[in-house]
C-alpha cells in the first residue's frame, strides 16, 4: 500500500516529511479559501493567521501536488505522524481522486488524503469563516507566530502556484490587497514576483472574493 497526501498550502513548498514521489496535479470540485485560523505557526490566540483551506465548489480545480511514501509501514507511520502534529488544528482527513497534469480525463490516483475541518464556527473553534477582502488582508498583514508572519505564508503560497504554473486568481487578488496594506503602513512587503502587482489571469474585478461555505479542507 502506497501513502498518497495532497498539498496545496505550504506542503507545495515545504512538506517536511520524507516523500518518494512528488506530482503536480489537482483535484476536482473544490476551491481555495483563507478562512481558517492558525494560532501556533504563523500567528497567536491573541492575533490568529489566516491559512489556506479548501471549500466544496462543484466544477472547481483546485491545483497543488500529491506526495507519495513507499517503503513500507513504519515510513508511512512517521510521515502520518508528522502531519498530524502539523496539522493539528483539523478535525478530519478527506480522501479524494487526484488528477495528474496533462490527463483529466481519470485520476491518476484515488483515496488521496487531504487534511479537512469543519466549516462551523461553533463546532470547530479554528473555523473564521469568510470576510471581506480589506478586513482579510488587514488580518495577514499583521499576524505573527513561532513559524513566521503570515503575509509570507500567502506570499510563498502565491510563488509556488506561479512556479507550478497554475496561479490562483484569488490568491493573487488576497496577495495583492495585503500588499496594499503593507504600503500604508510602511511594513516592509519582503516576498515579491516581478513586480509590485501580480496581474489577475482573468477579468474578475479585485474587489469581489466570494468564499462559500461546505466542507472544507485545510493545510497549515
Amino acid at each position: 500500500m502506497v501513502l498518497w497526501v495532497f498539498g496545496y498550502g505550504s506542503l507545495v513548498w515545504n512538506p517536511g516529511f520524507d516523500f518518494d514521489e512528488k506530482v503536480i496535479g489537482f483535484i476536482k470540485d473544490y476551491k481555495r479559501v483563507f478562512d481558517l485560523a492558525c494560532i501556533d505557526h504563523r500567528g497567536t490566540p491573541q492575533n490568529p493567521a489566516r491559512t489556506c483551506t479548501l471549500e466544496a465548489k462543484e466544477g472547481e480545480l483546485c491545483w497543488g501536488a500529491a506526495f507519495s511514501v513507499r517503503g513500507g509501514h513504519e515510513k508511512e507511520r512517521l510521515a502520518m505522524e508528522y502531519l498530524e502534529r502539523r496539522e493539528c488544528e483539523y478535525d478530519h482527513k478527506t480522501l479524494v481522486d487526484f488528477y495528474k497534469e496533462g490527463d483529466s480525463s481519470k485520476p491518476y490516483v484515488t483515496g488521496v488524503i487531504v487534511f479537512t475541518s469543519t466549516p462551523d464556527k461553533i463546532s470547530n473553534k479554528y473555523y473564521l469563516g469568510p470576510a471581506p477582502l480589506e478586513e482579510m488582508a488587514s488580518q495577514i498583514a499583521t499576524a505573527v507566530g513561532p513559524c513566521g508572519n503570515n503575509r509570507d505564508y500567502l506570499f510563498l503560497l502565491e510563488k509556488a502556484l506561479f512556479d507550478i504554473g497554475h496561479e490562483d486568481d484569488s490568491i493573487i487578488e488576497l496577495a495583492n490587497e495585503v500588499r496594499k496594506v503593507l504600503r500604508l503602513t510602511g511594513r516592509p512587503k519582503e516576498i515579491k514576483l516581478a513586480g509590485p502587482h501580480i496581474p489577475l489571469k482573468t477579468h474578475i474585478s479585485p474587489l469581489h472574493l466570494l468564499p462559500l461555505t461546505e466542507a472544507v479542507a485545510t493545510d497549515s
